[in-house]
């Protein structure tokens, strides 16, 4: 019987530090070594005018959402509603980040469920993604007045991480 105990007192204690884990962290935000770093620079054209070249310098001194989607994207969808109304109540510019898509496609889709984007950058071969530390899809980085990332949101964005997370950050930003 004595064999027994150290490795059931093992197993009990893993299992111990792996609820606290999970009770102590959100699933959906994830600590980013990116957090509070400048949002790499780079230069895109946009999804519906290729002739135009969006880079984050032209939103510097302005709070403002990145939203990394693509049509292929399930999550992206259900998320879609959501970002629709933020983009109603003005509080924050909202710019589209297709990623790893076909042009055709991505219009198509903001042609058939709406157009919450002030612009969308099209990053087809998802290297600006990368550099970003993309990691799944959909994923939201919110963007402060000097161009650094203050949070990001990997999975759907949900009413609950609007009132509860960003729209008080968001007014954060925007006092200081």
């Amino acid at each position: 019987m004595n064999r027994y105990v150290l490795p059931l007192g093992v197993l009990l204690a893993m299992v111990a530090t792996l609820a606290f884990g999970i009770k102590r962290s959100d699933p959906h935000t994830l600590s980013s070594a990116s957090i509070n770093a400048p949002l790499p620079p780079f230069s895109l054209t946009h999804l519906a005018q290729p002739d135009q070249q969006f880079t984050p310098g032209q939103l510097k001194g302005q709070v403002w959402l990145l939203n990394v989607w693509a049509s292929w994207c399930v999550s992206c969808r259900k998320e879609h509603p959501v970002l629709l109304d933020l983009a109603r109540q003005g509080v924050v510019k909202v710019v589209g980040f297709n990623y790893q898509d076909d042009r055709e496609s991505g219009l198509k889709w903001l042609q058939k469920h709406g157009n919450p984007y002030v612009l969308t950058a099209f990053d087809a071969d998802g290297r600006v993604g990368m550099a970003l530390g993309v990691i799944g899809l959909p994923e939201t980085f919110l963007i402060d007045k000097q161009g650094r990332i203050r949070y990001k949101l990997t999975g759907p964005v949900t009413p609950e991480v609007i009132h509860g997370k960003l729209l008080p950050l968001i007014r954060k930003l925007n006092r200081g």
